[in-house]
């Protein structure tokens, strides 16, 4: 297809979004394996293919408006579809005062821009998620309880509502859950909220993540939990629930928690920045790979490039679903990195990472599909690994694990200095399809960063099960075990696994804001029993352990299938003085019972205290 370029110039390509031949001036990686289009500052851009579309800033904007209005209408239903988008910005402005660009981001959607700052991409209007109605398209049930899997990255956002009704006019809106990130943005002009109060109905959140951003005034709202790490904020409105703030200049204080239930932290001890598609001052397509830093406060990029390394897009094999695993783990022996363009990968074979320092980045929700019980990702005891950006979901056949970093028993070789990191990496057992695994996440390797995942037993999606039915198929026995020392978790969501869902064997480990639902569907308390103990906290640490730190976190119930089930405890822990809990809590959702909050300490969160909250402030009691 012939394309108009913004400078008068003609080159060839294929433009596609959603299926939609688009004859607008839309640059898309080619799907035919011919170069992607010139980009107007010279260098030919790399094939990133058919499901990534990159935007310049000559373009017309309701050329990019139409382009992103049909992207939101095909996906923001489809919470369990197959579809997977990047829609990336070259460095410029977009936008007007009389002519915004206001976005709306569905399932699987990422929103990046490509300038090595995040101020090098202004968007002059909005980025928004909005409430889904879900009860026969009434009010009754509109909220965002499962608003997943989408990606906002690496721009500024000045926020202009003109054309807005006056409640839409008042905020930019991001009313999300799990399995969503907010990341390198700069936003002025207006106020963040991360509730939809516009939309009649309930208006529920339910947890998300912020790193390394500017923010103006944010509204919490409806936020049950949230977790901001190494950013600034004007303000910041309440709490619900949880929120935890770690190296946010601007946060609030902790005061008479837990009212209200604030967790801050001055400095995060162990962070690194997720890596980013950007482009150079000449065009050249780089992968810019953050450094593992220490103590830090507020955004990496205030004194110009985020400290780290650059990769040229050429040292990357960037892989499409149709590639085969063992081409994949030929270019990663090679000593290629890994660049997964988007779409769904059936994995009949693990993907190998053997290799220190490599770089393993997926674009718009790339997902991984265990095939025959694999092991769909192995990464090797090797240090500065970095996965990315990738989305692993278990199959019908049970897998041992769905990601594994280091060898069960091995030598743990990592490094404090440059850690083996997981940023946005998300886990489904079920949701799409019938799903099966031992284990989800297993991090035996030592100083790992886990810098925000969400790990999820499916409690509904398309497989048309009943929840006696999910609770005997969609089997998933842990969510997550740890047994390497010194791992760090920033943003560690855990959900509905079968027995525990988070087990921690290893020392001196740092979990910093831990969100848990237990399980939905056990059918009887026989089928909810840890021998002898009414069912499994949500939380573990190991009996050997003598060193812990977790900060602000919660357990929930919600037994839905049977409302008379107990849980002993939400959080189970030696008892020694290096172990040690800061902002735990227990709340009932309306169903089930959870006797205590850990060890025995705090009250029940049953029926007569339903969304009522129990707290622990510190466990052991100083």
């Amino acid at each position: 297809m012939t394309i108009q370029q913004p400078d008068g110039r003609r080159r060839t390509g294929r433009a596609m979004a959603l299926g939609v031949v688009l004859a607008t001036a839309v640059m898309t990686a080619g799907a035919t394996g011919l170069p992607a289009s010139a980009s107007p500052h010279g260098p030919v851009a790399p094939d990133l293919g058919p499901n990534v579309t990159v935007f310049d800033p000559g373009m017309p904007v309701a050329d990019i408006q139409a382009t992103l209005d049909a992207a939101h209408a095909a996906q923001v239903d489809a919470e369990m579809g197959t579809a997977r988008h990047a829609y990336l910005f070259r460095p410029g402005t977009y936008g007007t005062a009389e002519h915004p660009l206001q976005i709306k981001v569905g399932y699987y959607t990422e929103i990046a821009g490509l300038g090595a700052s995040p101020t090098d991409v202004v968007i002059n209007g909005k980025v928004e998620v909005y409430n889904r109605c879900l009860a026969d398209g009434g009010t009754a049930n509109c909220l965002a309880l499962v608003n997943f899997w989408r990606t906002l990255s690496n721009l500024s956002i000045n926020i202009n509502a003109a054309g807005q009704d006056g409640c839409r006019s008042s905020a930019n809106f991001w009313a999300v859950s799990q399995a969503v990130s907010l990341r390198r943005l700069d936003v002025t002009g207006g106020t963040l909220s991360l509730m939809d109060y516009c939309t009649a109905g309930p208006q529920y959140a339910s947890g998300g993540f912020i790193a390394d951003s500017r923010l103006p005034a944010v509204t919490n709202g409806s936020q049950q939990q949230w977790l901001t790490r190494d950013s600034e904020v004007a303000g910041w409105s309440n709490a619900v629930w949880n929120q935890v703030f770690s190296g946010v200049a601007g946060a609030p204080a902790e005061s008479a928690f837990p009212d209200p239930p604030y967790t801050t932290l001055d400095t995060t001890p162990v962070s690194r920045e997720k890596p980013f598609l950007y482009t150079d001052a000449r065009g050249r397509y780089q992968v810019r790979v953050p450094a593992a830093r220490r103590n830090t406060r507020g955004v990496s990029w205030a004194g110009g490039l985020t400290p780290g390394r650059t990769i040229p897009i050429g040292d990357f094999f960037v892989a499409r679903p149709s590639d085969p695993v063992q081409v994949i783990n030929s270019q990663l022996a090679r000593g290629k990195h890994l660049l997964l363009t988007p779409g769904v990968y059936d994995i009949p074979r693990g993907i190998e990472v053997k290799r220190p320092d490599t770089v393993v980045l997926g674009l718009g929700h790339a997902t991984l599909t265990a095939v025959n019980g694999s092991t769909p990702l192995d990464v090797a005891d090797v240090p500065g690994v970095i996965v990315a950006g990738v989305t692993i979901d278990a199959g019908e056949r049970k897998s041992p694990v769905l990601l594994r970093v280091g060898k069960p028993n091995g030598r743990g070789h990592s490094s404090a200095a440059n850690p083996t990191t997981l940023s946005d990496v998300y886990f489904r057992v079920g949701g799409p399809h019938v799903g099966s695994t031992d284990v989800a996440l297993e991090v035996n390797s030592d100083d790992v960063l886990i810098d925000h995942t969400w790990v999820w037993r499916a409690d509904h999606g398309v497989e048309g099960l009943t929840d006696t039915q999910r609770w005997n198929t969609n089997l998933g026995r842990t969510g997550v075990v740890v047994n390497g020392d010194r791992v760090t978790a920033t943003g560690l969501f855990v959900e509905h696994f079968q027995q525990y869902n988070t087990v921690w064997n290893g020392e001196a480990g740092t979990t910093i804001l831990y969100q848990n639902e237990l399980p939905y569907d056990p059918p009887t308390q026989a089928d909810w029993m840890n021998g002898k103990v009414k069912g499994w906290a949500g939380y573990k640490v190991g009996d050997r352990v003598r060193t812990h730190r977790l900060y602000g976190a919660g357990v929930y119930v919600f037994n839905q299938n049977n409302p008379d089930i107990h849980t002993e405890n939400g959080f189970e822990v030696p008892r020694t003085p290096g172990v040690r809990l800061h902002h735990v809590m227990t709340v009932n959702l309306s169903a089930g019972t959870i006797d205590h909050v850990v060890n025995g300490v705090g009250e029940a969160a049953d029926a007569t205290r339903t969304g009522a909250p129990v707290y622990v402030t510190d466990y052991p009691a100083p």
